[in-house]
């Protein structure tokens, strides 16, 4: 009887810690009392997934292609939880950041290494109707494609439009290409044969990046310094005509629009801009609009820099703002955003390589892999409302896939990390931004601010930083770079990384809770 009622004791208790213990998992991410928006880092990671028997999981901590596995090649197998390869196309690598419609994707070109290509240089199109055989159908070669796209290469699925410009590096003007993909996303066809697309016809816009609104009558052109943006026409798409432009600031990043199209949620140096463009998006078709656009609000951060992009999402009704940043390891911070003119930080995706306690270990396994280590890039998510995956190009992390159908409870649920393709150059993957333009500088600049900062707050060693694998110029390929969004395709992702090229990757459907 004592033997019986001790395990039935020992019982409860076990049941009790395991509750507990599942309860912390998925316990609600806030924020320590007295949190900074502005000032603080945010000091938690989401939890990490739980992978299958037989996966590739990373031997580092939660993102991390530790320095053992690239001293040893173990980086060349790649990494995968709850993902599988289903099918690729590397060509000669890609961009910074491909645009997909329906089962196309489009790589985006990286200047001028793409010029050294032995095949007809340009813009890939990859049809993957056979998801375990994409296949290259055509190249497109004009001006504003062989120019180097950067992160301007976008998709308007409500008109079927595609549209790239011409960046050269980091910062371009003039050039932009628009193609119907809606009769045949396979074989696009140019629209603008004039304005944009003839090498004596260029338009007054300066690009690094830009994007669709939502209703695609309006491609927004932002050119970085100095915060200057265009909204170039597009109501009739062969004839792209600037109606508005103007300076918005320091810097002018990525955008992320509300369904409207009225509102602007314009990324800058750290953090974002919100501007009423209700005047262009209501304007009469092919109106120039002297209206100013007035800045609604402004939310800054400390907790990460260079802010790349952002996404409107609906949870049960109310609008929130998703915003990842490019540098210092700030993460994919959600904001609601009830009131524009007053975000209001909710959560944050951060991996456990992005916090400031491991940031001198980020630094030293990514040394002498470029400029980019760990940071995210850009993300997507399965649907606007009521969102439940989120898909992200976390760079030296690879493809990072997260339940956010809570938006006080974000957890990981898979990863796919391309094998690192050791020993190819810029000669093989002339279109690799990774191959090509890293490697001016080898050390993970981009990250400095975090580890500087962790330093200094005394979260993190100074010790460690320089290893027998750092180094100053050229990069030694141990980690591929994913920057591109992955796009959702039911259970598929399609995605590109710049050494590996085009990927279809299939989501195990176990993985996770969607809803």
């Amino acid at each position: 009887m004592q033997v019986t009622s001790i395990r039935r004791a020992t019982t409860i208790v076990a049941i009790v810690v395991a509750v507990f213990a599942s309860s912390a998992t998925l316990a609600v991410a806030k924020a320590p009392p007295g949190y900074d928006d502005f000032a603080d880092v945010w000091p938690t990671s989401v939890p990490q997934a739980q992978c299958r028997p037989g996966d590739r999981v990373e031997t580092g901590v939660q993102g991390e292609v530790s320095l053992s596995d690239r001293k040893s090649g173990r980086s060349r197998r790649g990494y995968n939880c709850n993902i599988d390869l289903v099918g690729q196309l590397q060509n000669e690598g890609t961009g910074i950041t491909s645009a997909s419609y329906k089962q196309c994707t489009y790589t985006g070109t990286s200047f001028p290494t793409n010029l050294l290509n032995r095949k007809p240089a340009g813009v890939n199109v990859i049809d993957a109707s056979d998801p375990a055989r994409p296949r290259r159908t055509a190249v497109l070669n004009e001006p504003a494609a062989l120019g180097g796209t950067w992160e301007s290469l976008k998709v308007n699925e409500a008109r079927g439009l595609l549209v790239g410009t011409a960046v050269g590096i980091l910062e371009g003007a003039g050039y932009i290409s628009v193609y119907d993909i809606a009769t045949d996303c396979a074989h696009p066809r140019l629209l603008n044969r004039g304005a944009g697309s003839r090498l004596n016809m260029p338009i007054p816009i300066t690009t690094h990046e830009g994007d669709f609104s939502p209703d695609g009558r309006t491609y927004w052109a932002s050119g970085v310094a100095p915060g200057y943006v265009s909204a170039v026409d597009l109501t009739d798409p062969s004839r792209p005509m600037v109606v508005w432009s103007g300076v918005t600031g320091i810097s002018a990043h990525g955008m992320g629009f509300t369904p409207d199209g009225e509102t602007m949620y314009l990324s800058n140096l750290a953090g974002l801009t919100m501007i009423d463009v209700s005047a262009i998006q209501n304007r009469k078709p092919r109106t120039i609009v002297s209206r100013l656009a007035p800045h609604i609000g402004q939310k800054f951060w400390t907790d990460g820099q260079i802010t790349q992009h952002s996404i409107y999402v609906t949870y049960g009704g109310k609008p929130h703002v998703f915003s990842m940043d490019e540098a210092g390891s700030g993460g994919a911070k959600l904001f609601d955003a009830a009131r524009s003119s007053n975000l209001k930080l909710r959560n944050v995706i951060k991996l456990a390589i992005n916090l400031p306690r491991n940031q001198t270990r980020a630094v030293a396994s990514a040394g002498g892999n470029g400029p980019f280590a760990y940071e995210s890039h850009y993300c997507s998510v399965d649907r606007p409302v009521d969102p439940r995956r989120m898909a992200c190009g976390w760079i030296q992390s690879g493809i990072r896939v997260f339940d956010i159908s809570d938006p006080d409870r974000f957890r990981e649920i898979g990863y796919f990390n391309p094998a690192a393709q050791v020993g190819k150059t810029f000669t093989t993957l002339t279109n690799s931004i990774h191959a090509g333009l890293a490697n001016i500088a080898a050390p993970p600049i981009i990250g400095a601010a975090a580890l500087g900062r962790a330093i200094l707050q005394g979260q993190a060693p100074l010790t460690g930083i320089v290893n027998d694998r750092s180094r100053l110029i050229g990069v030694d390929m141990t980690a591929d770079w994913c920057m591109s969004p992955p796009q959702f395709r039911g259970d598929l992702l399609y995605v590109t990384c710049s050494d590996n090229g085009f990927l279809a990757l299939r989501m195990d459907p176990r993985a996770g809770t969607a809803r």
